[in-house]
């Protein structure tokens, strides 16, 4: 998919584990593992919203976007 999430680079800059991101933003931590892991097929804006107040971050900091890879090697 090429949209990457990028939770786990802003875990680490805050020193912050799952489970406390979780309790903060009130997600499960499933459902923040399913994100977090780029298994999501989509996610609310109030959710993004809430990983960003909590992080002090901006959602380009937890998303990008990377070109597939469509060579025929």
């Amino acid at each position: 998919m090429p949209i990457v999430v990028d939770i786990d680079v802003m875990l680490a800059r805050r020193k912050m584990s799952v489970g406390e991101l979780a309790d903060r933003v009130g997600i499960t931590p499933a459902n923040l593992a399913v994100l977090k892991n780029g298994r999501a097929k989509a996610v609310r804006f109030t959710t993004l919203a809430a990983l960003c107040d909590v992080l002090m971050c901006q959602p380009g900091d937890l998303l990008r976007w990377e070109a597939e890879d469509t060579s025929d090697d």
